[in-house]
């Protein structure tokens, strides 16, 4: 039994801050940002919208997609660092709000590899015939977290969600099938230090301010990722050159070409959304991958490599047949 993606959907916040739009509050320039990152904007969510809005508009599409309704949702799984509230699971909220009936339903928080984690998870309950439809949510209002002093991390990320419907499909256990096909998950946290938010509810009682050691952070990226790439390969028992997409996680262009030129996955193969985006954390890859497959690139029965790497540190890829 396979756990398949039946429907991809993605929501942006209406208001977009280019580089220049910061420019005016820090100092830095469209220049400065886009030799360093790629980025030329990002999105941010308005004042009264709190992740879960982002969260259930994208899971509609996703539903849309599918062919499927809030009623036949079971399993929901939210990926996000910017939860709502403390407790409940902003899952729950998401829940309350499609109208979904009583079911399954939790937060995974794994930052920006937290995409890759659900999945994971998800795949556990759908494979295994303990959910037949489930909600994979990437959420996140990471400008929430910005200390906007700071040029080396305010310009780096931005608001979105992005969703998936996972459904059961019986398979032949090749890598012909349609479905996730391979993981691998990894953590470190001794390297804590080098991304991390300066706040908790039980140390600060504050919500605290993004911290990154960039630098540091890029040197593990391009290490790491490519480790996991190849161990989800090798788990799916596919070789990466049959990849027909790479959609890594959108955190910055330089970390995505020097793992695509490590792993040795062509330019040509690469979806890039971070100069519109910016990273969304949790929500960059289901975004990512919602824009290759509203504009045609990115078809059924593709073989898809997806990657991460966040706080923690944390990081993992997942290959999938769409």
């Amino acid at each position: 039994m396979r756990s398949v993606v039946t429907g991809v959907g993605g929501y942006l916040p209406d208001q977009v801050v280019t580089n220049d739009d910061l420019a005016k509050i820090v100092d830095t320039s469209d220049a400065w940002i886009v030799e360093r990152t790629g980025i030329r904007q990002r999105h941010r969510a308005a004042d009264d919208q709190p992740v879960s809005d982002l969260a259930v508009a994208a899971a509609r599409r996703a539903l849309e997609a599918a062919g499927r309704t809030p009623a036949d949702v079971d399993l929901i799984v939210v990926a996000t660092t910017t939860g709502d509230l403390t407790f409940p699971a902003t899952a729950t909220i998401v829940q309350r709000k499609l109208g979904c009936p009583v079911g399954i339903a939790f937060d995974v928080q794994a930052v920006c590899s937290g995409f890759v984690y659900a999945l994971s998870v998800a795949d556990g309950f759908v494979a295994r015939n303990r959910a037949k439809c489930a909600l994979v949510i990437g959420a996140e209002t990471m400008t929430r977290l910005m200390d906007w002093t700071d040029r080396g991390t305010c310009v780096l990320f931005g608001d979105g969600a992005g969703a998936v419907v996972v459904e059961p499909q019986a398979g032949e256990g090749t890598t012909a099938d349609r479905g996730l096909l391979g993981f691998a998950l990894r953590a470190d946290g001794t390297k804590q230090d080098l991304l991390y938010v300066d706040g908790g509810v039980s140390t600060s009682g504050q919500i605290g301010h993004l911290r990154m050691q960039g630098n540091q952070v890029f040197r593990h990226a391009v290490v790491n990722i490519s480790e996991a790439i190849n161990a989800a390969a090798a788990d799916a028992g596919i070789d990466v050159a049959e990849v027909d997409w790479f959609i890594p996680h959108q955190a910055n262009l330089r970390i995505l070409e020097g793992v695509a030129r490590r792993c040795g996955i062509d330019d040509a193969k690469v979806i890039t959304t971070v100069a519109d985006h910016a990273n969304t954390s949790a929500a960059s890859i289901p975004l990512a991958l919602n824009t290759a497959v509203a504009d045609g690139r990115i078809k059924p029965g593709q073989l898809l490599l997806l990657e991460a790497m966040g706080g923690g540190l944390t990081w993992g890829a997942c290959v999938l047949r769409l």
